[in-house]
């Protein structure tokens, strides 16, 4: 491809000479001042491999058309070398901290300045390929890391939605807790100073809550009617159950919603009146996000249909929250509940939920 360069100088003779040099293997554009220099490198889609600019010119001389081109960073993209028969000291200097590559004498001797132009314009090309390529690299590895998120919350999701079908549950009920955590942690801002980031961490998080139940017998899991105490403290043993499974996946300790999936799996029952289990933990003592996944779980089943139950609707699920028929939660979180329940309907039916009920 034949490069294409830019000769600027008021004498025509000049002009000539560097063409001469020059050609055939460039393409070169002359013009007699920095004024139609500056004109010629601003017209859209204009490209050239290099600019050798005369110093001493009528009007904007070389200097003047390197400052104004400054504020552009263009001397960063492209290779400008000043040819003058005034190369004093002060003249280089300047040239230099205006981003010239080089200062070459008149008058040119044609095979050095072929060589030092071929030189800087082939440095530059080099560099142009190095972060093309570093920048290409760069997406690729953006684009696997992408890959590997995707398919880490794939597996994270099909662990909790295998465990959901054990208990008689399609896997809409993991998707829509990590949508109502969502709600409550990003839309609602329960937690202070959470970054999106960390809500989206707790969100994936909340749907291993009931990874533990992996643990407990089908018979205990798919009872349709009420557990009997020993029944009971059996099943309550899935939060304890499901922090250990945690525990011992050596990957998943590595990743940022560990800590949070570790804390609600363990902690998703425990009420802030102190009568939750596994650990009877009370008021502050519970973290925020174990709270959110908490009254997450309990209105979603509310909502939904069970093997022990019909599904209630959401203004009966509501009313029974509000009155404490399923547990004490944060009187923050059940002001904001209430306020915002409306507002949570529209966001589930926005995320596809076009129904709390399970099939």
């Amino acid at each position: 491809m034949e490069k294409r360069m830019l000769v600027v100088d008021d004498d025509a003779i000049e002009r000539a000479i560097i063409a001469n040099i020059f050609s055939p293997a460039w393409q070169v554009d002359e013009v007699a001042d920095g004024r139609a220099a500056l004109e010629a490198l601003m017209r859209p889609g204009a490209s050239y491999s290099a600019v050798l600019l005369d110093y001493m010119m009528p009007g904007m001389d070389g200097l003047g058309l390197l400052e104004a081109l400054a504020p552009l960073d263009f001397c960063s993209h492209t290779p400008v070398f000043i040819i003058t028969a005034e190369a004093d000291a002060p003249v280089t200097k300047r040239a230099y901290g205006l981003g010239v590559m080089d200062v070459i004498p008149k008058p040119v001797i044609p095979y050095i300045v072929r060589r030092r132009v071929g030189s800087v314009v082939e440095l530059y090309e080099k560099r142009r390929m190095l972060e093309y390529t570093v920048e290409e690299q760069a997406g690729e590895i953006l684009d696997q890391a992408k890959q590997i998120i995707r398919l880490n919350y794939g597996l994270i999701e099909a662990l909790s939605t295998a465990i959901e079908f054990r208990s008689g549950e399609s896997g809409a009920h993991v998707r829509r807790i990590h949508d109502i955590t969502l709600f409550f942690l990003e839309e609602a801002g329960f937690v202070s100073g959470l970054t999106s980031e960390e809500a989206h961490q707790v969100a994936l998080a909340s749907i291993m809550h009931d990874v533990g139940k992996i643990a407990i017998s089908d018979s205990i899991l798919n009872k349709p009617g009420r557990l009997s105490a020993q029944e009971f403290e059996i099943m309550k043993t899935h939060t304890v159950k499901g922090a250990q499974l945690l525990e011992h996946i050596e990957e998943l300790r590595k990743h940022p919603a560990y800590s949070y999936a570790h804390d609600i799996a363990l902690h998703h029952h425990e009420r802030w009146d102190g009568r939750g289990y596994p650990e009877g933990l009370s008021g502050d003592a519970l973290t925020p996000f174990s709270q959110v996944v908490a009254l997450a779980d309990v209105y979603d089943a509310l909502c939904g249909k069970r093997c022990y139950k019909e599904a209630f609707s959401p203004e009966v699920a509501v009313d029974m929250i509000r009155t404490g028929q399923c547990g004490v939660f944060n009187p923050a979180l059940i002001e904001l509940f209430l306020k915002k329940e409306g507002d949570l309907r529209a966001w589930l039916a926005q995320e596809g939920h076009d129904g709390q009920q399970d099939a």
